[in-house]
């Protein structure tokens, strides 16, 4: 029998929150090292903006979504809707699906459930490690890889789930935020398959092009989908300077390849040092996510020490962005190596304390 589980309330709480962050320790922004994110800290360096795409509307004609199929792969300009991030395609696919029961992992991104809850589906636990779909779903959405988890479907599971949504007249929705970072051969992407009836693909350049403040994303899906979906969204989602940005980033291949080849050295950078502290880690090339019972006592730890990390309760974990720099990287080590200690010491005092209480009661 499928768990069911209910959606946080909103607000939901979401990494980048450095002025919260401040003010809650007393520390200046801009001493700071924010690790709370998976954005790339080496972004895309986008050419000066024309003047004529702040003073013009953007125009759907201008190429825009075909450069987007060419860059993803699909298969044509049709199979490709620009949105004001993967934020407001989340925000509104549930509303043009069939309210059913919907398969959501109980840790990824923490958007889909309430959007998902808000247009009157029920949601249901997904167990990605189990490879399996439960049989009373309709619908199901897979970010991959996982955030934050890190766990990556390939493509012959994403396409055995979407198969058996389809002939339950459902929706696969497949999330790759952080595909952009893997090489071809690393990544399974369904960009390539959207012509698929029941499938739903949404990307964004924030990530891997560290183009987050752009606002612009990507739903790809068969066009009587995306034509729904234009139509709840409304005109001119993605700004003209928006635009410029990502085709630029878009036809960049040099950039590309050199930045995947330097984040694949970095993640394995933060993989070691965190290996080195006693931590299990679990990599992607933008972020690396453990699971460990101390979380809360080290995030605290590093944010008296300016060391900024995302926290997650269920199971108790911290996902780790990379350092813009090396000044980052060595005060991250020596934070890291001060926040270890000081917590395991203050562990290690409260066994020793409980152990005498103990001992005074028997």
């Amino acid at each position: 029998m499928s768990e069911r589980i209910d959606a946080p309330p909103r607000p939901v709480a979401h990494g980048g929150n450095l002025h919260e962050a401040a003010r809650r320790y007393g520390i200046a922004w801009e001493a700071w090292i924010d690790l709370s994110t998976g954005i790339n800290p080496h972004g895309y360096p986008v050419p000066p903006v024309p003047a004529s795409a702040w003073r013009r509307l953007p125009e759907d004609g201008d190429g825009f979504a075909a450069c987007a199929a060419r860059y993803y792969g699909a298969p044509d300009e049709r199979h490709v809707l620009p949105v004001a991030g993967s934020q407001a395609a989340i925000r509104a696919l549930p509303a043009l699906l069939p309210r059913a029961r919907v398969a959501i992992a109980p840790l990824t991104y923490g958007e889909y459930a309430p959007a998902f809850v808000e247009a009157g589906h029920e949601i249901v636990a997904l167990d990605v490690a189990r490879n399996t779909l439960p049989e009373s779903v309709t619908h199901a959405v897979v970010v991959n890889p996982n955030n934050p988890t890190a766990e990556h479907l390939d493509t012959a599971a994403l396409l055995r789930w979407h198969a058996q949504l389809a002939a339950r007249g459902g929706t696969l929705i497949v999330d790759e935020a952080f595909a952009d970072a893997f090489t071809a051969a690393h990544c399974a992407s369904l960009a390539g398959e959207v012509a698929r009836e029941g499938l739903a693909v949404l990307r964004s350049p924030g990530k891997f092009f560290g183009l987050a403040g752009a606002r612009c994303g990507f739903a790809l899906a068969r066009p009587p989908l995306l034509e729904a979906l234009r139509a709840s969204l409304g005109a001119w989602t993605v700004n003209g300077p928006a635009r410029h940005a990502v085709t630029h980033a878009f036809r960049d291949t040099a950039w590309q390849t050199a930045m995947r080849a330097q984040l694949a050295q970095e993640s394995a950078r933060l993989d070691a040092l965190l290996r080195a502290h006693g931590f299990t880690p679990h990599t992607t090339p933008l972020f690396v996510w453990v699971a460990d019972a101390r979380a809360h006592a080290l995030q605290d730890a590093l944010a008296r020490r300016a060391v900024w990390t995302r926290r997650f309760e269920a199971p108790a974990s911290l996902r780790f962005g990379l350092p813009a720099s090396e000044d980052e990287w060595r005060r991250l080590e020596t934070a890291l190596r001060e926040a270890v200690r000081e917590v395991d010491a203050q562990r290690d005092a409260q066994r020793g304390r409980q152990g005498t209480q103990n001992e005074s009661a028997s």
